[in-house]
């Protein structure tokens, strides 16, 4: 298929740094990690990217230039997959620029928004309002400026911080992600097969890309639903941050 996808957001990398801890500080009473590798990852909106092209060649991004130097640090035992912290850079992020006139040379437009200052609320809307086939994914509380997104994907918590904007406006737009209890669009739940959950990074991403890809292909929102509900389950059974296939 040659439709052409745009993914568009604050991207990162994302290090698993992991480890094994033997003993506790004799200085503290605080654990001592020794690193036995590290796996860095392309992260957010750049997760978003690379989960739709290993799907559907035909995808480019919008993102942050200095993306490589803004790291999320995860520090995650080696056997059980624990994560004991995440340390993240404070790196400034410049918002988006004249790239934003490219919108309307794709068929799809994801918003893949980490409120980290590369999208404002105006520069949502201006997309949402100049493209017909824009899917939001957005850390910001929902309001008038994402009304004219095709679909908007949250999870639950971001669902319940803007509850009430969205059964007033956005009922028909909103796919409620529920973990592993599946997602819910419409009123209508879709469920998701129970499986062992290994690691849940990016399990958003995945979801958001395979969802776009399926519904830029058939333009049907049920089966891409749950497609991506397929896909995301198929990644949280995985270590780290991984990718559909």
């Amino acid at each position: 298929m040659n439709k052409k996808i745009l993914v568009i957001g604050d991207g990162c990398y994302d290090i698993y740094a992991y480890c094994h801890c033997d003993r506790l500080s004799p200085e503290k009473p605080v654990p001592v990690l020794e690193v036995d590798s590290k796996e860095p990852k392309p992260g957010m909106a750049m997760n978003t990217y690379w989960n739709v092209k290993s799907i559907h060649k035909n995808v480019d991004i919008i993102t942050n230039k200095n993306w490589t130097e803004v790291l999320k640090t995860r520090y995650v035992d080696t056997k059980s997959n624990h994560m004991f912290m995440r340390v993240d850079t404070k790196q400034p992020i410049d918002p988006i620029g004249k790239e934003i006139d490219k919108i309307s040379e794709y068929d799809t437009i994801i918003i893949s928004d980490y409120n980290k200052g590369f999208l404002s609320e105006d520069a949502i809307e201006y997309i949402c309002s100049n493209h017909s086939q824009v899917f939001l994914d957005t850390k910001k509380p929902l309001d008038v400026w994402a009304m004219n997104a095709l679909y908007i994907k949250i999870n639950n918590i971001e669902y319940e911080r803007s509850k009430e904007f969205i059964d007033k406006h956005l009922k028909q737009k909103v796919i409620q992600t529920k973990g592993g209890k599946g997602c819910v669009y419409n009123s209508k739940i879709y469920f998701v097969e129970r499986q062992e959950i290994i690691d849940v990074s990016g399990a958003g991403d995945s979801f958001m890309a395979a969802l776009c890809v399926k519904y830029t292909e058939t333009e049907d929102i049920e089966q891409a639903i749950e497609f991506a509900n397929i896909k995301a389950s198929e990644v949280v059974s995985k270590r780290g941050t991984s990718l559909i296939s």
